[in-house]
C-alpha cells in the first residue's frame, strides 16, 4: 500500500468511527435534545468534511474548468442533496462507502500494474567499461557499439552483445517469464534486463541504449495502455453522454412531479438524489480498462509483450494462425548435410560456396561458412551482389559464379539437375556450367508441434506456414508439426500476397496472426490482423512492427496468449452485463420511492467493488 492510499484509509478510519458514534447517539436519542437543524448539520459536515473534501475539491475545480459531468460531480450533487433534505447520516454513508470503493480501487489497480510494473526494474542503472586496468560505472547511454563492458555475477546486463570472455547462467526470466537460467559462453548473444547469475562476463556491446532490447520493452510498456479495445472506447464514449443524461433526469425527477401533482418537494429531492448515486458510472468506467490491464499484466508475466488492450482482444478473435518457417517454427541453426558436386572435389564446392557467402549474414550463408570451418581470404572475392529471393552473384578468382535456389538457375538460363533431398538445396553454377548442391537442413524447434496442437484446442481454425524455403523441405516441415497448410518458395513480397489472400477469405469477426522473426517478416506483421515477433533473437524492425512479442520465442505461449485474451474479454462481458443491470433495476426502483440511499450505495459502491474483483480474476 502506497502513501497515498494509507492517507485515504487514516481518512476513512477516522470517518467511520465519527459515523459510528453519531449513529449511536441518533439511535439512542441523544440527538433528539439538539433542537437546531443547523447544529446537527455542523456536527454530521465533520465526518463529511473529513472523507468527502477532495470530492467537493475536484468536482468544482471541474466545474470550473468546464469538465462538469462525472462522479465527482455526481457524488458531490447527490449528498449536498441528501444534507438538503435534512439525510444527514445518508449523505456521510454514501461519501464514506464511495471512498472505500475508491480506495479498494486503488489497490486492485496497482496491484494490476505490478506485473507490467516489474519489467520497469530490468532498467540497469549503469555499465563497467574498464579502463586502465580499473572498472568505471558509466551510464549506459554513454556506450558505444563495440566497446567491451565487463558484467559481474549479481549485475543486470546493460546492454545487448556477445560474450567475448567468460561463461556463467543467465537469468531471464524478468523478460521471459522462463525459471530455468541459460547458458551463456563466448559467442553467445546476450540481451539487456537480464541477470548475469554465475561469473564474470566481457560482452562487447552490439546496440546502442536506445536500440537495445531493454529499452525497447520499456517503450512498449509505456504505449501498451494508450492503445484501447474496442469495448474501452465503446465504455468511455458511453460515460460521456450518459453522464448528462442522468443528471437531466435527476432534475426532472426533483422537478416535475411536485409541479405536476403539488408539493412533496423533499420526497422527490431525495428520490433524485438517491437516482444520482445509482447512477454513477464508475463500476463500468474503473473495471473495464482494469480487466484489459490485468489481461495485459498476465500476458507478461509468461513473458509476452501485448502493445495494447486493442491487440489483446483482436487476439481473442484470431481463427488463423499463419507462421514464417525459418526462425519460427525452426532454430534456424542449419547444418550442411550433403555435398554433391557435378565434377571436381566436394571440398572445393565447399569452398567457393564459402566465399560466395563470406559477406552475407543469412543463417544459410553462416552453416555454409561453419561446414568450411577454415579462414576464408576474401581478396579472392570481388562484384559480390545479392539477388533478393534467389542468391548471390560473384566474381571468385576472376570467374562468375552463381549461388542460390532454382529461381536463380531458371533466371540464369542454366541448366541445372534438381535435387530431391530434404532440406534446403543451394544451387552453384559457374558461369553458365551448373558446378553442383549443397543440401542445408535445419531442425524445427523444441515444443511446436505441441503448440500447433495447443493453438487447435483453444479454437484456432487454421495453422499455415509460408517460406521462402522449397517445397519438399517446407512439406517435410509441415507434416513433422501438423500445419494445415504451407506456401513454399515465397518472395518477402510473395509473403505479404498470400497474408492478404487469407484476410480476403476471413468471415465476420475472424483474425489473422502472422508469427515471424526476420526483418524480412516486418511487412506481413503489418498487413496481418495481429502481428507476433519473436522477441529473444529477432529483428528489431520485426520487433517494431509487431503488436504481441514473444520474449523467449516460444511459440507455445501464443495459445497460452489467446486463453488470457478470452479470458479476459469474457471478464469484461460479465461486469459490463452485471453493472448495467444491477443499476437498471435499482434506478427504476429508486425513481418510484422503492430504494432508499442505502440500496443506492449498494448500486453504485457495491457493484463497483464486486467488478473490480471479478476484473482482478484476469491476473490469474
Amino acid at each position: 500500500m502506497n502513501q497515498k492510499q494509507r492517507r485515504m484509509l487514516q481518512r476513512i478510519v477516522i470517518a467511520f468511527v465519527l459515523f459510528v458514534l453519531l449513529l449511536a447517539a441518533e439511535h439512542t436519542g441523544r440527538l433528539e435534545r439538539i433542537r437546531s437543524e443547523w447544529l446537527l448539520l455542523l456536527i454530521y459536515a465533520v465526518p463529511y468534511i473529513v472523507i468527502g473534501y477532495d470530492i467537493l475539491y475536484k468536482a468544482a475545480r471541474n466545474i470550473r474548468n468546464g469538465q462538469v459531468f462525472d462522479e465527482n460531480f455526481l457524488m458531490a450533487l447527490a449528498t449536498i442533496g441528501a444534507f438538503g433534505v435534512q439525510e444527514y447520516s445518508e449523505a456521510v454513508a454514501v461519501m464514506l462507502f464511495y471512498q472505500v470503493g475508491e480506495l479498494f480501487q486503488s489497490y486492485a489497480v496497482g496491484k494490476s500494474r505490478q506485473s507490467i510494473a516489474d519489467l520497469m526494474d530490468i532498467c540497469p542503472e549503469y555499465a563497467n567499461v574498464e579502463n586502465d586496468g580499473q572498472l568505471i560505472q558509466v551510464d549506459p547511454d554513454e556506450v558505444d557499439i563495440g566497446t567491451v563492458i565487463v558484467v559481474k555475477a549479481g549485475e543486470r546486463i546493460p546492454l545487448d552483445g556477445v560474450v567475448m570472455d567468460g561463461e556463467s547462467l543467465i537469468d531471464t526470466a524478468a523478460l521471459t517469464g522462463e525459471s530455468v537460467p541459460r547458458k551463456a559462453a563466448v559467442g553467445d548473444e546476450v540481451i539487456s534486463g537480464c541477470v548475469n547469475g554465475s561469473g564474470t562476463l566481457k560482452v562487447r556491446v552490439t546496440k546502442e541504449f536506445e536500440d537495445s532490447t531493454v529499452a525497447k520493452i520499456l517503450e512498449l510498456v509505456e504505449n501498451a495502455s494508450s492503445k484501447k479495445a474496442k469495448m474501452e472506447n465503446f465504455i468511455s464514449r458511453f460515460a460521456r453522454y450518459y453522464t448528462p443524461v442522468v443528471t437531466i433526469g435527476a432534475v426532472l425527477l426533483a422537478l416535475l412531479p411536485p409541479i405536476v401533482l403539488g408539493g412533496g418537494w423533499g420526497d422527490w429531492i431525495q428520490r433524485a438524489c438517491i437516482f444520482l448515486v445509482i447512477s454513477c458510472p464508475c463500476a463500468l468506467v474503473i473495471s473495464v480498462p482494469l480487466g484489459f490491464f490485468g489481461g495485459i499484466g498476465a500476458a507478461s508475466r509468461i513473458g509476452v509483450l501485448v502493445k495494447g488492450s486493442n491487440y489483446l482482444e483482436a487476439v481473442a478473435e484470431m481463427t488463423t494462425m499463419v507462421f514464417d518457417k525459418t526462425g519460427t517454427l525452426t532454430k534456424g541453426e542449419f547444418k550442411v548435410t550433403e555435398i554433391l558436386p557435378v565434377n571436381g572435389e566436394a571440398s572445393e564446392l565447399l569452398e567457393m560456396a564459402a566465399l560466395g557467402e563470406g559477406y552475407s549474414n543469412h543463417p544459410i550463408a553462416g552453416s555454409i561458412r561453419e561446414a568450411y570451418a577454415k579462414e576464408l581470404d576474401m581478396n579472392r572475392v570481388a562484384d559480390a551482389e545479392e539477388i533478393a529471393g534467389h542468391g548471390i552473384r560473384v566474381m571468385i578468382d576472376g570467374r562468375l559464379v552463381f549461388i542460390g535456389n532454382e529461381k536463380l538457375m531458371k533466371q540464369q538460363g542454366i541448366s541445372y539437375e534438381r535435387c530431391r533431398s530434404a532440406g534446403t538445396v543451394v544451387y552453384m553454377a559457374y558461369g553458365k556450367d551448373f558446378a553442383g548442391t549443397i543440401v542445408i537442413a535445419d531442425t524445427v524447434k523444441e515444443g511446436v508441434k505441441e503448440a500447433i496442437r495447443s493453438m487447435k484446442a483453444v479454437g484456432v481454425k487454421k495453422c499455415v506456414m509460408l517460406t521462402g524455403d522449397r517445397k519438399e523441405a517446407a512439406d517435410q516441415v509441415a507434416a513433422q508439426i501438423g500445419i494445415d497448410e504451407v506456401y513454399a518458395e515465397l518472395l518477402p513480397g510473395d509473403k505479404v500476397e498470400r497474408v492478404e489472400q487469407l484476410l480476403a477469405a476471413q468471415t465476420g469477426k475472424e483474425k489473422l496472426a502472422f508469427a515471424g522473426d526476420g526483418i524480412n517478416d516486418a511487412p506481413v506483421l503489418t498487413r496481418a490482423d495481429i502481428g507476433i515477433a519473436m522477441g529473444s533473437m529477432g529483428s528489431d524492425a520485426a520487433i517494431e512492427a509487431a503488436d504481441v512479442v514473444l520474449m523467449d520465442d516460444d511459440v507455445r505461449k501464443i495459445a497460452l496468449v489467446v486463453r488470457i485474451s478470452r479470458k479476459t474479454l469474457r471478464i469484461v462481458k460479465q461486469n459490463i452485463l452485471f453493472a448495467l443491470g444491477v443499476k437498471a433495476l435499482v434506478l427504476i426502483l429508486g425513481a418510484f420511492g422503492m430504494a432508499n440511499m442505502w440500496e443506492a450505495v449498494f448500486a453504485d459502491v457495491g457493484v463497483s467493488v464486486l467488478a473490480i474483483l471479478n476484473a482482478m480474476r484476469a491476473l490469474r
